[in-house]
């Protein structure tokens, strides 16, 4: 099996006009759109900058979170699944990025009801795919995903993330195949404790979400002590503009579905 942070291969959905109604936990202002799209023409090049091949959906303005595609799927060389968000905003996305995802995969699987599971919950290690329950992922939806799993051969363990948690992947996310970049509250929660932990200095929480791809860590820019932290480590860092993206509550992880083809 590939390393888990190896990929060849994207798929991203353009921001819609409609992104200013986006979910939001905590409002710090609707994003401009224009802002925003700048932002993911930015990260689109900079996967395929990293050696990616990457397919640009169309947007969809009955969707405002629709550029957030890792949430209504899961994609591995070996396969997809494909997800239910448990935000009522976002049932239909899955649908609307199906053909796509059967484009690109011979086995994909479709969790059916009545479960819900967001792939912001999801984190792929070296090991196994933790599953994070949250408002948007039940334990229904999370059982359901550890079978679709395993029908790919992969393993899947559910968790449960510290209270205030939005998604797994909020506070946490892989910067290589033994160690886990995290808040202190998530890195206190003894939820992996097979790996090696990087805290997030105080203060600079939001840059958890993290992205490794091939050889390069992305993280959001501004946070100055984790990009010092992580380079001191001996990572290659690249910063990505993220000011409107992050107001949708979203961060790198949620922009593409990557895989190695």
């Amino acid at each position: 099996m590939p390393a888990f942070f190896r990929f060849d291969r994207a798929i991203v959905r353009r921001p819609a006009a409609s992104a200013v109604n986006g979910l939001r936990a905590v409002d710090r202002g609707a994003p401009d759109i224009d802002a925003l799209r700048a932002e993911h023409d930015g990260y689109v090049e900079t996967l395929r900058g990293l050696g990616l091949k990457v397919d640009v959906l169309p947007a969809l303005e009955a969707y405002p979170d629709s550029m957030f595609v890792e949430d209504p799927a899961l994609v591995f060389t070996e396969g997809a699944i494909l997800l239910r968000p448990g935000a009522p905003t976002r049932f239909g996305e899955t649908a609307e990025i199906a053909p796509a995802i059967r484009d690109h995969f011979g086995t994909v699987i479709a969790l059916e009801a009545p479960g819900y599971s967001d792939g912001g919950d999801v984190m792929v290690t070296a090991d196994a795919v933790y599953i994070g329950l949250s408002a948007r992922t039940d334990t229904a939806g999370a059982e359901a995903l550890v079978a679709a799993l395993s029908s790919l051969g992969r393993k899947g363990v559910i968790v449960e993330p510290p209270p205030g948690v939005l998604h797994l992947k909020t506070a946490c996310s892989m910067l290589d195949g033994e160690t886990v970049l995290a808040t202190a509250q998530l890195a206190d929660a003894g939820l992996f404790p097979d790996l090696k932990r990087v805290v997030v200095p105080e203060g600079e929480e939001p840059v958890a979400n993290a992205l490794r791809v091939n050889d390069t860590v992305l993280i959001a820019d501004g946070f100055p002590k984790t990009a010092a932290l992580l380079r001191d480590r001996g990572y290659t860092v690249r910063e990505l503009k993220l000011d409107e993206v992050m107001k949708l509550d979203a961060g790198l992880s949620c922009m593409s579905l990557r895989w190695l083809a």
